[in-house]
């Protein structure tokens, strides 16, 4: 077995590969000494840069290919510029390859459609690890006989074995892309940058779209000499050992999505889908980014971030963290119903958050695109959405209309016959089954969002006055509350609840437990992750106030009790008012509940919403079971001690015990 330095060709001394070998150590073998001294001392020929300029590259990052090289194998190398020019010839390309389709309706402008391999539609949870020497730095310990579900460890031995068997000439046949992409405004303080490596053009047309392609990032990671590295491929190369299905080349059977958070490193193989592919989502931005943000003091969370401007011209932004599926989009793009208030989207997925000198958390979008859930948008749900993705966007897994356009359900429209399903199969609306994958996406850039924020660019973000957590809970949770100060507000994001999606491989309405919508984002365990954000409440700063939202409550018949879309904009005016820091208002829209800051009967307001004439129907939304909350008390308990144990803060269990003491009191 090859040693992680090996496989991964980490940058040794040359002496080491003349050296003999101590007693202890694994022997090279002979082919893997070969690949060594091949990266070693050789840089990749000129005849395989095929675009672009070898010599314009940093030499951190000329290395890094090197090494990698050795192992793909690719035929050729191209390096990106993100420039429109390269964007239209990989189109073609895929085009000519049948990977993609271009839309011929003129209602969608240079759009693009996309149907992946069924097998290949998802994140892969499963799948998905992360390897670091000692197994408590990534997860916490379980109760014994449990199974942990805060991530997925892997030894970085185990890492080497199964990489071995994967990356070794996955890429020949195929061209190398190098991705040179910024996460967050190029040149900001928040802001970092990553190098991918990948065999797939829809990589590299999704990155544009989703990160910042430029060569002023080699300048940058030239100046900064790091970087975060990521190596993506496939898995099918050339001649292929087997017929793709759907011309989308993936290896399903032996998909790996590996995390190295020591290196800074992510290695990815045989998915092409999203979130295992665009290495700088989910993998940089949250699980690679919480490490970094825990070095260095911030935070890197799955939050949108919305500014709000009241009648008299006062904004406000909010950060908001939403398991996948959950009305994350449309909260960020919301049309408010109230009359004079205005909401601006800064990004819709994923935040970092960090506090400045003069003590106040600012925040930045790091992603430039957005990668949304097509099922459920439509005009009527988010119609900023729909009008960010009608040009210049990637669909994925929707439906083909019979006037080349796109179709999913609950687009809210009657789509032209004939319509293709994503299975590439004749669909009607009697066809018994989704025209579109559950999980479809579009992929469109943020600056064609109709209320994007003017500051969504700003290099030092913009401050925050609210985090809002949320999630789907059809029973006993209430529209709105107020945590009673910081660490009872990360016991909130701790304890959260929510249905599943179809945003990961999980089937049906089971509740989950998805703390701070994290779960399957955590970079590193999760009781030093509690850790981490109870240490944000330092001596001089002005902490945001903490709240938790529920716009899936459901009544005794079965219909949600809150209208939710643009009418969400009246619980976020409550919490807008609550921010204030003086005000008789601030202090007449509150009450004191077991769980935590409720509204007053009159401080939401309802006007215009005829199921609220009745105050009645109103309260019902805040009403607080003491059943109901004795058997969360007892769940959050019970998940505390199974899957975080001796690894959870002694300030969240403390919270714990006041809940229950306040609750038991009711």
């Amino acid at each position: 077995m090859a040693p992680l330095s090996t496989l991964l060709l980490v940058r040794l001394p040359r002496a080491m590969l003349r050296s003999s070998v101590h007693h202890n150590q694994v022997l090279l073998s002979n082919s893997n000494a070969r690949l060594m001294a091949a990266a070693y001392s050789s840089t990749p020929s000129p005849s395989k840069v095929v675009y672009g300029s070898w010599d314009k590259l940093p030499k951190i990052v000329q290395d890094y290919i090197v090494e990698k090289t050795a192992i793909v194998q690719p035929d050729n190398i191209h390096i990106c510029d993100g420039s429109e020019q390269e964007k239209k010839q990989l189109l073609a390309e895929m085009v000519q390859l049948g990977e993609i389709k271009k839309l011929t309706s003129p209602r969608f402008k240079n759009c693009w459609l996309a149907c992946t391999d069924p097998r290949d539609v998802a994140r892969v949870e499963s799948k998905t690890v992360i390897a670091t020497d000692c197994k408590e730095d990534t997860i916490p310990t379980p109760k014994a006989g449990i199974t942990g579900t805060l991530g997925q460890w892997m030894s970085p031995s185990q890492l080497d074995t199964e990489l071995e068997s994967r990356m070794p000439g996955a890429m020949k046949g195929r061209t190398m892309y190098v991705i040179p992409f910024g996460m967050g405004p190029t040149g900001g303080s928040i802001s970092k940058y990553g190098i991918e490596l990948t065999d797939s053009r829809y990589v590299v047309c999704s990155m544009g779209i989703m990160t910042r392609i430029s060569p002023k990032v080699l300048d940058l990671i030239g100046k900064n000499n790091e970087f975060v590295k990521c190596l993506h491929s496939v898995g099918c190369p050339l001649p292929l050992q087997k017929p793709l299905v759907r011309n989308w080349p993936c290896d399903p059977e032996k998909v790996l999505v590996s995390h190295i958070p020591a290196k800074n490193e992510i290695i990815s193989y045989g998915s092409g889908y999203g979130g295992n592919s665009l290495l700088g989502k989910k993998c940089f931005a949250l699980r690679i980014g919480s490490t970094i943000g825990r070095r260095e003091g911030w935070l890197a969370e799955h939050m949108l971030i919305l500014g709000i401007t009241n009648p008299q011209g006062v904004k406000k932004y909010i950060a908001a963290a939403f398991p996948s599926a959950c009305g994350k989009t449309n909260l960020a793009m919301m049309d408010p119903s109230l009359p004079g208030w205005k909401v601006e989207c800064v990004g819709d997925d994923i935040a970092w958050l960090k506090f400045d000198s003069k003590g106040k958390l600012h925040a930045i979008n790091p992603e430039n695109g957005f990668f949304g859930v097509a099922p459920g948008t439509s005009q009527q749900t988010n119609p900023n959405a729909l009008a960010a993705c009608m040009s210049n966007t990637v669909f994925t897994n929707v439906a083909e209309t019979g006037d080349g356009g796109v179709y999913w359900e609950g687009m809210g429209e009657t789509p032209v016959e004939p319509v293709t399903s994503w299975l590439n199969q004749p669909w009607t609306k009697d066809s018994g089954k989704p025209s579109a994958h559950p999980n479809s996406r579009f992929c469109a850039p943020a600056a064609q969002c109709p209320t994007i924020d003017p500051d969504w660019e700003k290099e030092d973000g913009v401050p925050i006055d609210a985090i809002v957590f949320g999630g789907r809970r059809p029973k006993g949770v209430p529209l709105v509350y107020e945590a009673f100060n910081w660490q009872h507000g990360v016991f909130i994001g701790s304890a959260m609840r929510s249905e599943a999606t179809a945003a990961a491989e999980h089937k049906g309405k089971e509740i989950m437990h998805d703390p701070f919508a994290m779960r399957p984002f955590f970079g590193y365990n999760f009781g030093k992750y509690l850790d981490h954000w109870l240490s944000m409440d330092q001596s001089g700063r002005d902490m945001p106030k903490i709240f938790h939202v529920n716009w899936f409550r459901k009544g005794s018949d079965g219909k949600f009790m809150w209208p939710g879309f643009g009418d969400n904009s009246r619980v976020l005016e409550w919490i807008f008012n609550r921010t204030e820091k003086s005000g008789s208002s601030n202090s007449q829209n509150s009450r004191n509940s077991a769980i935590g800051i409720l509204p007053t009967a009159k401080s939401i307001n309802v006007n215009g919403l005829d199921e609220f004439k009745d105050p009645a129907n109103l309260e019902k939304c805040f009403e607080i079971d003491q059943g109901f909350w004795k058997e969360e008390v007892t769940a959050i308990r019970k998940y505390f001690d199974e899957q975080v144990s001796k690894d959870l803060p002694q300030e969240i269990n403390s919270q714990l015990d006041q809940l229950s003491d306040r609750v038991s009191k009711m």
